[in-house]
């Protein structure tokens, strides 16, 4: 992919990240790339692949689309062995923190990088907690519900009384995970005034400014609220469940913006029901069968939105900046940021 030849680049976007994304991000590198786009669809129930998962479009529609091009682009679109096969690709990019959807093994057994785009979403995903965060402590969901129960509007200074909240300088904000996300809801929090504790299951390089590091038994100790942005890994699942919340103080929010599998939603069902959590924010919940309402709906202290954490235009034109950088990288020579496997280039120099 040097010289006159401009790199064949093939752009896969999907219903939650357009191509045409990557295309505008890529016009920067004028006519050293050539881009195709594809805009895959979900064509329904697929057979389960143990390589990819949380994919969007048809591995068939992928691997006949990208022969002839040289690099690939992807948000949600899976590139399983066949796809990698396809073409002899010198590049995958993925637009997404955790590309899950690309059999990163397989990549690397055919020394193709790979790229991601960690922290794209960091800003949105923060922004959306400290919401999150304001409402819980203002009592907003309890609010909203009697006014949609039928509750009037009367006018007078005291219809507030029946839901007193908090302020942010006086209450304590617990964060568990310290990575893209937790730093930057550390900013903000800062900024209101919360007291900031924190605790990442691997210790940080550095803790951001105004946290005091803590373990996570203190942490939830302390807290009045604690909100979750660790990674999801195969030990951590339901590290927040029955015991965890015990150990928070009577009345105290709990925000889950990470990953779903970090929560044992029937633990924190009961927690709220019995009033020992005063109420809970969530972005993520388990999917429950066609037709059953998730039961924390039925909650007046809850908030759950259906992952919209990192569904900004911002985020998204991140994640196509990021990929169309690797591209520029690779085209002039140079190894790109963010390889989620550099041994693939470390081999291939030292050949």
């Amino acid at each position: 992919m040097t010289g006159a030849d401009p790199g064949r680049v093939l752009a896969a976007g999907d219903s939650f990240m357009p191509a045409a994304l990557f295309t505008a991000a890529l016009a920067g590198l004028g006519d050293a790339v050539s881009v195709t786009e594809l805009q895959v669809a979900d064509p329904g129930p697929r057979p389960a692949d143990p390589a990819v998962r949380e994919y969007i479009g048809d591995p068939a529609e992928l691997a006949a689309a990208v022969a002839g091009h040289d690099v690939l682009l992807v948000h949600g679109a899976p590139v399983t062995a066949t796809v990698l096969d396809a073409a002899p690709l010198r590049l995958v990019c993925c637009a997404r923190g955790g590309p899950v959807n690309i059999d990163v093994a397989a990549a690397s057994a055919r020394g193709i990088p790979v790229t991601n785009a960690p922290g794209r979403n960091a800003e949105a995903v923060a922004e959306l907690t400290i919401a999150f965060a304001l409402m819980l402590i203002r009592g907003v969901p309890a609010a909203a519900r009697f006014l949609a129960a039928g509750g009037q509007l009367g006018g007078s200074t005291y219809e507030g009384s029946e839901f007193i909240g908090g302020e942010a300088p006086s209450l304590t904000l617990g964060l568990v995970g310290l990575g893209h996300v937790g730093r930057e809801v550390a900013a903000r929090a800062r900024a209101l005034g919360f007291t900031l504790l924190g605790y990442d299951p691997v210790p940080p390089a550095a803790v951001p400014p105004g946290v005091t590091l803590t373990g996570l038994d203190d942490l939830l100790d302390r807290s009045d609220l604690v909100s979750l942005h660790a990674r999801a890994t195969a030990d951590n699942r339901h590290m927040f469940g029955a015991d965890a919340f015990a150990r928070m103080p009577r009345g105290a929010m709990f925000i889950n913006t990470a990953r779903q599998s970090l929560v044992d939603e029937d633990a924190l069902a009961r927690a709220l029901a019995s009033g020992a959590l005063a109420g809970a924010a969530l972005d993520v919940a388990e999917p429950r069968p066609a037709g059953n309402r998730h039961p924390l709906l039925e909650l007046p202290n809850v908030i759950i939105t259906p992952h919209i954490g990192g569904a900004t235009r911002e985020t998204l034109r991140r994640g196509a900046e990021m990929a169309a950088a690797a591209v520029g990288r690779l085209l002039s020579g140079g190894i790109p940021d963010h390889l989620v496997n550099p041994e693939v280039l470390a081999k291939e120099a030292a050949q």
